[in-house]
């Protein structure tokens, strides 16, 4: 029911305007072109989004059949409408229960990523038949076309956000029980030829490979079914989302062991907020992954400033694989405007601009660990490799602060960068210490954050955000803020052996980075020119360590109370002794 502010905004100032009134673009783009200074390419997409959500009725204009007439819906119908459907909304604990029936049927036996495949595919066949049923309705009710015209006008790919061949949708497919996975291959090739934006996925995923063998042919009939239980149609994105973050969650443990890196969400969060992107503004991740780090920044920017849809999401992935899943994801999200590219960032980064790499307002990432194999000659063989590694090269052992600089080079003159990062680049000596240097001297790095150990699934290491700002405030210049979060965190509730951080030890990182204040030794502002004392060692605990509180002894009360005890065991003892002599035990040794 409920349009996003932007949007609704310009439904209240037309409804002022118009009420039920029939009006025509002109006359919209009128009033918000005065209002929002809109121009009618904006007007279009406004009264589209509209229109899908059921808040505006539309009908071809007599007097020039190429243009419609409009009429907006009043809210008290609209809400009608909302809670006549809510019944047959499915919340969050349905979509996690097939989730869980789904990963009980595969076990360890399959690449879980074939769950995530077909979640996708119901959700979009789903989306796509709600979005056929609404736009033959209205083809029949407000242009009076015949039902042969309608249906033919409902196929048009301007009432879809996704254009799909009808041999493909969901129900077509699972008719075929003995070809499902020829169909299902035929679907993602026909989405990706169909839609430039998901040509990476058709070669991620080979579902005829997938089931060569007679028990995963079983295997993908069971999901098919289980999936075809609900239809997906009134599930809120965020609950869709989640489920498909859930997936991700669920087989993190074991995925890890083969290297997969999945970054806990609410790693993530602490990172978005300390960086707070903006309506306006750009967020870019040289290695998305499932686009996690973009996700959450879409969702911050929404709930804290009402409105993302100016909020412009870039993304790079090497793993062909692992960028289709982060395509679907961004999909299931209900996030439309995003650029994901494909290729190996260090050496080709995909987003330029005339001048050179693509900048940005806000860089955020979680990139490999200790990647090696991008030492000085492999990195000289990439793009942009003087403006992008300009403080120095890494060693081939460590690719940490390659990975750094690039998103120093990415980032606006006024930017913001986050980085989770291993927590040796901190300290660790020769050419990393050369860079480090180099980057503190001219005054980039805002703050370094000690991680708790075991949040993450791949490793137990504690890790470390750095925060580096291109335009630091006048207070904060010359100095970096030390964080020692090391004991912030509580128990992860379902995995033994990991942690988490709370609500609660995220605020308390928040304020400390605000505050920008020494903090009892859990944060400390330090000088430069301490840190340059220090060899430009910027290991957290050297600068900020929690004093542990000690605790006052009594040792004259403390020894009178260990004699109160010692007289109390040897009263227990005699009357112990006493009930076995009267039991006849007599000489029992005690």
């Amino acid at each position: 029911m409920k349009l996003p502010k932007w949007l609704e905004e310009k439904y209240d100032l037309l409804w002022d305007k118009f009420e039920d009134r029939e009006f025509r673009s002109t006359e919209a783009l009128e009033i918000l072109g005065k209002e929002h200074l809109i121009d009618e390419k904006s007007l279009s997409a406004a009264i589209s989004e509209m229109r899908k959500k059921g808040w505006i009725e539309t009908r071809k204009d007599p007097a020039d059949e190429r243009r419609s007439i409009y009429m907006l819906r009043p809210k008290s119908e609209i809400i009608q409408d909302y809670l006549t459907l809510k019944d047959d909304k499915l919340g969050r604990a349905d979509i996690e229960r097939i989730l869980k029936g789904a990963a009980d049927l595969i076990r360890t036996r399959v690449d879980y990523k074939f769950i995530l495949v077909l979640l996708f595919m119901k959700q979009m066949s789903d989306k796509w038949m709600m979005e056929y049923q609404k736009a033959y309705e209205d083809a029949i009710k407000e242009y009076g076309l015949s039902e042969e015209e309608a249906r033919l006008e409902a196929r048009n790919s301007a009432y879809h956000d996704l254009d799909i061949k009808e041999d493909y949708l969901w129900d077509n497919i699972r008719k075929d029980v003995e070809n499902l996975p020829i169909k299902f291959a035929g679907a993602l090739k026909n989405l990706a030829e169909l839609n430039p934006a998901f040509k990476d996925v058709v070669d991620a995923f080979d579902f005829v490979e997938f089931t060569q063998s007679q028990e995963n042919r079983e295997i993908l009939r069971q999901l098919v079914e289980l999936f075809s239980e609900k239809k997906l149609t009134n599930v809120d994105p965020d609950i869709l989302g989640d489920a498909y973050e859930w997936i991700l969650r669920y087989f993190a443990p074991t995925k890890a062991k083969e290297g997969e890196v999945y970054t806990p969400r609410e790693v993530i969060r602490l990172l978005v907020e300390i960086l707070d992107p903006k309506p306006g503004e750009s967020v870019y991740d040289p290695a998305s992954a499932s686009n996690g780090m973009l996700i959450i920044s879409h969702k911050y920017v929404k709930e804290t400033y009402g409105e993302a849809e100016r909020l412009f999401l870039y993304g790079q992935e090497v793993n062909r694989k692992t960028m289709a899943l982060g395509s679907m994801n961004m999909y299931i999200h209900d996030i439309k405007d995003h650029h994901i590219a494909h290729g190996d960032t260090l050496l080709y980064p995909k987003f330029k601009e005339s001048d050179g790499i693509m900048r940005f307002d806000v860089v955020i990432a979680n990139p490999p660990w200790n990647q090696d194999g991008y030492g000085e000659d492999t990195l000289k063989k990439g793009d942009y490799w003087r403006e992008r590694f300009r403080y120095g090269f890494v060693n081939k052992q460590s690719a940490d602060w390659a990975w750094i600089q690039h998103m120093i080079a990415s980032a606006k003159d006024d930017g913001r960068i986050g980085v989770v990062i291993d927590n040796g680049c901190l300290f660790r000596g020769g050419r990393e210490k050369s860079i480090r240097s180099a980057v503190l001297e001219d005054d980039l790095i805002e703050a370094v954050i000690l991680l708790p150990e075991k949040l993450f699934y791949n490793t137990g290491a504690p890790g470390a955000i750095i925060i580096l700002n291109k335009d630091k405030d006048e207070e904060r210049r010359g100095k970096v803020l030390f964080i020692n979060a090391g004991e912030e965190y509580e128990k992860h509730p379902e995995v033994r052996k990991l942690n988490i951080l709370s609500d609660g030890n995220i605020e308390r990182i928040l304020e400390a980075y605000r505050e920008f204040q020494d903090d009892d030794g859990f944060s400390r502002v330090v000088d430069l020119d301490e840190i340059r004392e220090n060899d430009y060692n910027l290991n957290v605990p050297l600068y900020a360590f929690p004093e542990e509180e000690l605790e006052d002894i009594d040792v004259a009360g403390e020894w009178m109370r260990l004699s109160e005890i010692e007289e109390e065991l040897a009263e227990v003892d005699e009357r112990i002794r006493g009930y076995l002599d009267e039991l006849g035990y007599m000489g029992v040794k005690m």
